[in-house]
């Protein structure tokens, strides 16, 4: 087992992945809510254990029908259209990373270059909330490695406290 500082955050990158978290440092504001006023969380972020595997590969945030649904970050509209009966945005950050999301009517089309903040279309009916209002909101790195995406606007590092 490898001991010292270096053993401790190896460790601790660990334990964050395996809970969803990340090793990428804290949010520095260049990603922001994609409802306003800030919603609260009504479905948390569940990683999968496998890929393959059942899991909630987002969150679900309260919302409003029609209320408009804000681009998280800086970005291009890469996908806009309907997949199994609801309306989905993802959004290509110049950093790599895509944040998708979903119910979303009057959708911006494909290839829309969006601003942090910017409507990208409106909370539609429906949804992984059943009658209730949610917006689905997705964080994926790489081609299909989903992360959560309150890492964007929150600070969710694992902290190690001292003992005792």
């Amino acid at each position: 087992m490898t001991t010292g500082w270096p053993g401790v955050i190896a460790f601790a990158s660990a334990v964050a992945a395996a809970f969803g978290g990340s090793a990428q440092p804290a949010p520095t504001g260049t990603f922001g809510w994609p409802l306003r006023p800030r919603p609260a969380v009504v479905h948390p972020f569940d990683a999968p254990p496998e890929p393959w595997a059942a899991g909630h590969r987002g969150v679900d945030l309260q919302g409003t029908q029609g209320q408009p649904v804000l681009a998280a970050g800086a970005g291009t509209v890469s996908f806009s259209g309907v997949i199994a009966g609801r309306g989905v945005v993802a959004i290509q950050h110049p950093d790599g990373r895509r944040t998708t999301y979903e119910p979303v009517d009057d959708r911006d089309p494909k290839g829309t270059v969006e601003a942090r903040g910017e409507p990208i279309g409106s909370l539609a009916a429906g949804g992984h909330c059943g009658t209730t209002p949610c917006l689905h909101w997705g964080l994926l790195v790489g081609a299909d490695t989903y992360r959560d995406p309150l890492t964007l606007v929150e600070d969710r590092r694992v902290r190690l406290l001292p003992l005792g």
